[in-house]
């Protein structure tokens, strides 16, 4: 059982870990060992609270494809491990990011004093306006 944070327990059998090659430097060994990891996540399928899974559907994050599958690719560590650890604390940040329910915005009023500065404000350009207008009219 994995846990993730300040919510419930995730399920190993939800995730699900592939071992691929990862890119970039690394000489030769770069070519034979599989140790960047590459972690899905259906957030449709998975066991989660109905407020979390929508919230997450509705990020805008570019790792969340449009049937709402999260992808995380893993390769910062030489590691299978650390890579491994390092995609599924990625995928916690993300679940944690959205299982605080956001505030809700409560509705202002500007003081007096903000709308009074506003509108003279307003009358001193319009009165600069006004000057510039074509001589003789």
């Amino acid at each position: 059982m994995y846990h993730a944070g300040n919510f419930h327990s995730l399920s190993p059998d939800e995730v699900e870990i592939t071992a691929i090659r990862a890119q970039g430097a690394g000489g030769q060994n770069v070519n034979k060992v599989s140790n960047a990891v590459h972690l899905r996540f259906d957030i449709t399928a998975s066991t989660l609270p109905e407020a979390i899974r929508t919230r997450l559907l509705q990020l805008g994050d570019q790792r969340i494809s449009k049937d709402g599958v999260v992808i995380i690719k893993a390769q910062k560590f030489r590691s299978l491990e650390k890579n491994r650890a390092d995609a599924l604390r990625r995928l916690e940040e993300l679940i944690n990011r959205v299982a605080a329910p956001p505030k809700a915005r409560r509705a202002t009023r500007p003081t007096r004093a903000a709308v009074t500065r506003r509108l003279e404000g307003k009358a001193r350009r319009a009165s600069v306006k006004a000057g510039r207008g074509k001589v003789g009219d």
